[in-house]
């Protein structure tokens, strides 16, 4: 655990979420890469049941947002797809050419940072503020002119209602409703799991 930092899961807030290769350096610097963490953010949505309402995945880091998983919490998450990303590229990489795999072999042991940042957000304005963010990245980046001509974000989801691999908006499973056992009024009963609860990655 690091000091200081607290996750408040349980409020039913957004989740913006960002996470850097290790350094910063351009690990998910090809399509190829890029196209790989997608499949698996869909994947681990699917299992862990959460909404994508954006993304953005860059040559150094990714953002996401995200309404908490029905099973597990955004660290659980997170630990998952970092996780799966790792041993497939690495898995990728050794059917590659000698060069190509002693190169990858350099930065296996840290392909991501240890942390992760995330952001409650709590407000509509909020959420089209994040999006925008989002969206904005590879422009101001100058990686595109357009943010419709980077492949890896929600934009085209937005825009142009595409498909991509990962799905955005999209929720393929029945909403469960939990039903709480009736109480006497007065009982005096003090609820076991409050509303928000503070955690730490």
């Amino acid at each position: 655990m690091t000091k200081g930092l607290n996750r408040y899961y349980g409020a039913h807030d957004l989740h913006f979420i960002t996470w850097s290769c290790y350094r910063r350096q351009p690990l998910l610097g090809t399509a190829a890469l890029r196209d790989l963490l997608l499949t698996i953010l869909e994947e681990v949505r699917r299992k862990y049941r959460f909404v994508v309402h954006g993304y953005v995945v860059m040559p150094e880091h990714v953002h996401l947002l995200i309404t908490e998983p029905e099973g597990g919490d955004p660290s659980v998450v997170m630990k998952v797809v970092k996780q799966a990303f790792t041993r497939r590229a690495e898995k990728r990489h050794r059917r590659q050419s000698e060069a190509q795999g002693q190169l990858w072999e350099l930065a296996t042991d840290h392909v991501w940072q240890k942390r992760f940042y995330d952001f409650n957000v709590w407000s509509e304005r909020k959420r089209i503020e994040k999006l925008r963010y989002m969206h904005r990245n590879p422009v101001k980046r100058r990686l595109v002119e357009q943010p419709d001509q980077w492949k890896w974000s929600s934009f085209r989801a937005y825009s142009y209602g595409e498909r991509g691999t990962l799905r955005v908006n999209f929720q393929e499973w029945a909403v469960e409703i939990k039903s709480l056992p009736r109480e006497k009024f007065g009982s005096g009963r003090v609820q076991s799991h409050p509303l928000i609860r503070k955690e730490r990655e």
